[in-house]
């Protein structure tokens, strides 16, 4: 038995073997990913395979923190790491210390690699971006001097604004020196301070022709106008770093004049709503000034000599007027008050005569309400005296019933005494003890022994 190795002992031998092999130590590997998974902590689980095989592939969170793309399903990668084998399930992968796009080239990886510090440092942030200005009296146009951009600029500006200035700065625009000279451009148009806004632009072309954009002398000194930059670089879907730092992006050299001017005749349409505005106003404004003239006139003619004696007249009229009622309303109170005194004041008989009459009645009713009294007294006596005879216990005995006690206590029940018990009898005379011979109960009107 002791030629069998454990499943173990077996796995921890090819654990060795493939994980101590210096050829596979250190691997570069390119393929397809499939089953592409990111962990919460960072970490990437996905499957590298090609048309006639595959291999697990796990790259922990502090080597992918280092790649420049976005990787994710289907995209074909060049990988680097080392194969390791895991115990429990025996099956082994590559462990990814690296990873890049395949068949990109160098210049994505760069252009992916800068793009990602300088949003770190903020050079894109739009707190440092600087507003176009609406109305330029002068625009300054940084690109090439023999091509297509300046002469779309010159049309498009003067088709819609004939009111400003284009100032050219020649520069190279490709090829070596270009960054160069393009940043010299930037630096001597904000030296010379001439201009409202700048455009810097080129005709399209591949990354390579567009790379003087990606570079740092160029979108430094981006970064570093004072004067607004209007960024015209390449076509629609061309993109370079310079657009992201510049304040604002046109797609083409024409959409950035376009951006930079505004519209003649959208300025012929806003000044006809201005003089229209205007006209309103001055319509408002007069009519406003007529209504108060009106309310002056009718103050003047208020405040003139013959409307106060007029006013005045009619004030006494209605003063004159009204004193006129009170005087009489006045005679009319105090004619009554006398008419009052007059009758109060009556001779001493007269009053002794209305006192006797009065003392008369006062006599009769007390007569009266004495004798109703009485009647009523003597009546509620009658009626308490019938009440309180029909409750005298000694009433009740003249027709032959008696109190009955023992020990004292009333006894209303036969259940209270048993035979041979000695009795009290109260009758209306007197009072009587005897001996319980015999009890009969009475239920329903029969006699139950």
């Amino acid at each position: 038995m002791d030629q069998y190795l454990s499943v173990s002992a077996l796995t921890k031998y090819i654990k060795a073997k493939l994980e101590g092999d210096k050829h596979l130590f250190s691997i570069l590997l390119k393929g397809e990913i499939s089953n592409f998974k990111r962990h919460s902590r960072g970490h990437l689980y996905f499957t590298l395979k090609d048309e006639n095989a595959q291999i697990s592939a796990i790259m922990f969170s502090r080597d992918a923190e280092r790649v420049v793309f976005s990787p994710k399903e289907g995209d074909h990668v060049l990988v680097s790491g080392r194969i390791s084998l895991y115990e429990p399930s025996g099956t082994y992968s590559i462990q990814v210390t690296e990873m890049k796009p395949d068949g990109v080239g160098e210049l994505y990886l760069k252009y992916e690699a800068l793009k990602k510090d300088l949003e770190a440092k903020g050079y894109f942030s739009v707190t440092h971006k600087r507003p176009i200005p609406k109305y330029p009296k002068r625009i300054g146009v940084i690109t090439s001097p023999t091509g297509a951009v300046i002469e779309d600029i010159k049309n498009t500006v003067s088709r819609r604004y004939l009111l400003t200035e284009i100032y050219l700065y020649p520069a190279l625009v490709q090829g070596p020196g270009s960054a160069d000279s393009i940043r010299n451009m930037i630096i001597y148009a904000n030296q010379m301070n001439e201009c409202d806004v700048l455009i810097v632009g080129r005709g399209g072309g591949s990354i390579e022709d567009l790379w003087s954009f990606n570079e740092m002398p160029v979108i430094q000194a981006i970064y570093d106008s004072k004067i607004p930059i209007i960024t015209a670089i390449g076509h629609e879907t061309d993109f370079t770093l310079s657009d992201f730092v510049s304040d604002l992006r046109a797609p083409t050299p024409t959409a950035a004049a376009e951006l930079a001017t505004p519209n003649a005749n959208d300025l012929k349409l806003k000044i006809q709503e201005f003089e229209e505005s205007i006209i309103y106003r001055i319509s408002q404004f007069f009519g406003t000034k007529k209504t108060e003239l009106i309310y002056l006139d009718q103050r003047l003619d208020m405040l003139s000599p013959t409307q106060k004696l007029s006013i005045l007249k009619k004030d006494l009229e209605k003063e004159t007027s009204d004193l006129d009622r009170n005087i009489r309303y006045l005679l009319e109170g105090k004619g009554k008050f006398v008419s009052d005194l007059t009758l109060k004041l009556k001779s001493p008989l007269d009053k002794i005569r209305a006192y006797e009459e009065k003392r008369t009645q006062l006599e009769l009713r007390l007569g009266m309400s004495i004798e109703n009294t009485f009647k009523s007294k003597v009546h509620q006596f009658d009626l308490l005296k019938s009440s309180l005879g029909s409750l005298n216990p000694l009433m009740l005995m003249d027709k032959g019933f008696a109190v009955i006690k023992k020990d004292e206590r009333v006894l209303t029940t036969i259940l209270d005494i048993k035979q041979g018990d000695i009795i009290d009898v109260r009758l209306k005379d007197g009072e009587i003890k005897t001996k319980v011979i015999e009890i009969k109960e009475i239920n329903h009107g029969k006699e139950v022994i």
